[in-house]
């Protein structure tokens, strides 16, 4: 008998090696699968395969690239898209919500409202499972 995985899967796009492994402990201990990667192009690939309900992306990533990301996912999917950010630029934050994202999260955030805006995203979304673990405390 198969056992059929009921856990959302959120793909964090993170150069930042720490903040990878904070965001994968984050999510994981809310009962979330994750997959992290760098971004670039086989990003985008594994976007394809793996089929995230959310994508979590990081707008430090140098130059103009997590925009781009932003807009090449957007291109492949509608799953919810949100932003984080180490500062808190009225522009960036206006540039990434016209491009697709649906949040704009300014770093560093505070655990229990971070996670209570995925669950917000993921229910809006429909990607909301009745299995998942409600916002822990």
């Amino acid at each position: 008998m198969s056992v059929v995985n009921t856990r959302q899967r959120i793909m964090v796009i993170d150069q930042d090696h720490d903040e990878q492994h904070l965001l994968d402990d984050t999510l994981e201990s809310e009962g979330f699968d994750t997959v992290v990667v760098t971004g670039g192009e086989a990003t985008l690939t594994l976007l394809n395969q793996i089929e995230p309900d959310m994508v979590i992306l990081d707008s430090t990533i140098p130059g103009v690239e997590s925009f781009r990301e932003l807009v090449q996912i957007r291109q492949l999917t509608d799953v919810p898209v949100i932003i984080l950010a180490a500062d808190y630029d009225i522009e960036s934050l206006r540039k990434a919500l016209s491009l697709g994202a649906d949040d704009y999260i300014r770093k560093p955030f505070e655990r229990r409202a971070f996670l209570a805006r995925i669950h917000a995203k993921l229910r809006r979304a429909g990607k909301y499972s009745h299995s998942s673990h409600p916002v822990t405390t």
